[in-house]
């Protein structure tokens, strides 16, 4: 039976990094969002960081008057980006782990470590109205917390996975692919939306795609620097190809 058609999320933050790295207004994250739009993205992720390395405050209504996409807000557990979000009211919030010397989110949010953190804040985003998503491992503790707090959808960290294939350990990536499986068919069979995401890339994404349970993918990095080569619209085609192709021969 065919797979049912999986959502592509792009995150735009890296152009917001180019653009910060000289400062004015090139080139715009807002534009980028445009160019997803058109190519086949069905949502834009976006980070507001406490640094503000990527997207910016002014970026926020930018973007939303650009697109007519659901936005992703990616998000960590403080006070600044619950009132941001509150504010800002985007169609969904991920909540994130944060490190401020990090380069980059590492692994997933520990829900089952920081429950009485997290459980608050996906209450007051729910009771707004708002989508929340919760970026976890793929790990069957986490989802079962994640379903206690009400979650309505968890994200499962592909990062891991991406990392021992593009080291050659095949073993290592079918262990971890088998570890998302299990963790998208526990959360889904609990009533939870799975969605992947972190580090995929074309030589990558395809197993993820075909786990049956999975119906987002949020992907920014990769597009990113495979934009710089072939351009942000054909990027975005091409991943969106790679997706539903795998969902066709599941």
């Amino acid at each position: 039976m065919k797979l049912e058609r999986a959502r592509l999320g792009v995150n735009i933050d890296h152009v917001a990094t180019i653009r910060n790295a000289r400062g004015g207004a090139h080139p715009d994250p807002a534009r980028a969002a445009a160019i997803a739009q058109a190519a086949g993205a069905d949502g834009i992720t976006i980070h507001l960081r406490e640094d503000r390395r990527h997207i910016r405050d002014d970026d926020l209504e930018a973007v939303r008057a650009a697109v007519k996409l659901p936005i992703n807000l990616e998000m960590a557990t403080t006070p600044e980006m619950l009132a941001n979000a509150l504010a800002f009211r985007p169609h969904a919030a991920c909540l994130v782990p944060e490190k401020r010397e990090e380069r980059t989110t590492e692994g997933g949010l520990d829900v089952a470590r920081l429950h009485n953190q997290v459980a608050p804040y996906v209450q007051k985003l729910r009771e707004a109205g708002i989508r929340v998503s919760l970026f976890i491992e793929p790990d069957k503790v986490q989802v079962a917390v994640a379903e206690a707090m009400g979650a309505p959808v968890v994200e499962l960290h592909t990062g891991k996975y991406v990392e021992l294939v593009f080291h050659g350990d095949k073993a290592g990536a079918a262990q971890e692919l088998k570890r998302l499986h299990d963790a998208a068919e526990h959360g889904a069979a609990k009533g939870i939306e799975i969605h992947v995401g972190h580090g995929l890339t074309y030589d990558t994404v395809r197993p993820v795609a075909a786990i049956p349970e999975v119906r987002e993918l949020n992907i920014g990095h990769f597009i990113m620097g495979e934009a710089l080569f072939v351009g942000l619209e054909a990027a975005v085609k091409r991943m969106r190809q790679e997706i539903d192709e795998a969902r066709e021969r599941a």
